[in-house]
């Protein structure tokens, strides 16, 4: 069996989605996705670029076509060309565990848990929506819910220190509607520098937080040294990371409880199973990151039904309700749950000529923040 081609997508659907497909001579076909969200153009070309290494290769030397892609324009790939390798890796997985005839856990390990337990994204401009968005979702059977800081009414700025004292009593708020069974996550989303993100945690140490995500911005881990010294609640990061060697100081220095791993981002599966490992000999859980589509979905499903230190799945957009005509066959869910496929492979389905009825959004759609002097700040 031999690869014939690699096809990107980028499709269109409220933000854009990021897709490829893998191609054999045998006629199997293998799915993947991209994750590095607006620059989708860019990791288009950086398909088209690889699909010369593999073109006519063995799709079952994932290690070896990884290895080829990481390295072979001498300088290592960075976070698009990352984006490219795991789309096509988790797409040369698919392929694998396929031809064998088995759903993909199966090659990568075999099942660890009988289900994955998943938190979903709580939305609303005001607290009062949030609350009743949280409380629909316990209703619903879920076990987690998370939310990200509130910003400004005119929904374009956001201060920092304010930003602290809305999302503490936005906390307490949430806590009370919801009890003390139900695990709660906030996900800081990069936005605030060290003293507002000690004063944060130290906030919410009372309110026992399932763990704080990404309080710091992702570009200097070594920030995470002075945060942890100061807070005591669980700290999570990693989703905006490309390969093993950008966790490598926070795994080391076990400066973080819980790795956000984007299968889509980090290198795909192969790349991912290795942290995963590495994690597991520092205590440390993983907590996949997943805003994105039906294959992201599929590939975190099949990762965590295999790893002896999981956490929680993110959750953002439920199977069978995102893109429902591009993957009319999506992977199971039920009650804050995934559940294990049984169909070989991811266990999906996509249908390449319905991707023309979803253009991309121009520019994706990225949203933008500032501060209220007109500064930039990170959404």
């Amino acid at each position: 069996m031999r690869i014939t081609s690699l096809r990107p997508y980028i499709v269109g659907h409220e933000r854009n989605f990021f897709f490829v497909v893998v191609e054999t001579d045998s006629g199997l076909r293998g799915l993947g996705e991209g994750g590095i969200t607006w620059r989708e153009e860019a990791t288009a070309a950086c398909v088209r670029d690889f699909a010369p290494l593999l073109i006519g290769a063995d799709p079952f030397r994932t290690e070896h076509h990884w290895q080829t892609m990481f390295r072979s324009g001498f300088f290592p790939a960075g976070r698009i060309g990352c984006a490219a390798i795991s789309a096509i890796d988790i797409a040369l997985w698919d392929i694998k565990a396929q031809a064998l005839g088995v759903p993909l856990y199966q090659l990568l390990g075999g099942l660890v848990r009988d289900r994955v337990v998943c938190y979903p994204h709580i939305r609303g401009r005001t607290r009062e929506e949030r609350i009743a968005a949280a409380r629909q979702k316990v209703a619903e059977g879920w076990k987690f819910v998370r939310f990200d800081p509130r910003v400004e009414p005119d929904g374009e700025t956001f201060e920092p220190s304010a930003g602290v004292r809305r999302c503490l009593d936005d906390f307490a708020a949430l806590r009370e509607a919801v009890g003390p069974e139900i695990e709660i996550i906030l996900d800081a989303h990069t936005r605030f520098d060290p003293p507002e993100a000690i004063a944060l945690c130290r906030g919410l140490e009372p309110l026992r937080p399932y763990f704080v995500e990404d309080p710091l911005r992702a570009e200097n881990a070594q920030s995470f040294r002075k945060l942890a010294r100061h807070v005591h609640v669980p700290l999570a990061a990693g989703e905006q990371f490309a390969s093993k060697w950008e966790f490598r100081q926070q795994v080391e220095e076990e400066l973080i409880d819980y790795a956000r791993i984007d299968l889509c981002i980090v290198g795909g599966i192969t790349e991912a199973l290795k942290v995963a490992g590495w994690c597991e000999t520092h205590s440390i859980r993983i907590a996949p990151h997943n805003p994105l589509g039906p294959v992201s979905t599929a590939a975190g499903l099949h990762f965590d039904l295999v790893c002896s230190n999981f956490g929680v799945q993110e959750l953002a957009r439920l199977p069978g309700e995102v893109l429902p005509e591009l993957f009319p066959v999506q992977v199971p869910f039920a009650e804050g749950y995934l559940l294990p496929p049984t169909r070989p492979g991811l266990g999906i389905e996509f249908d390449e000529a319905a991707a023309a009825k979803y253009p991309p959004v121009p520019q994706g759609g990225c949203p933008r923040l500032r501060r209220g002097d007109g500064s930039y700040t990170n959404w």
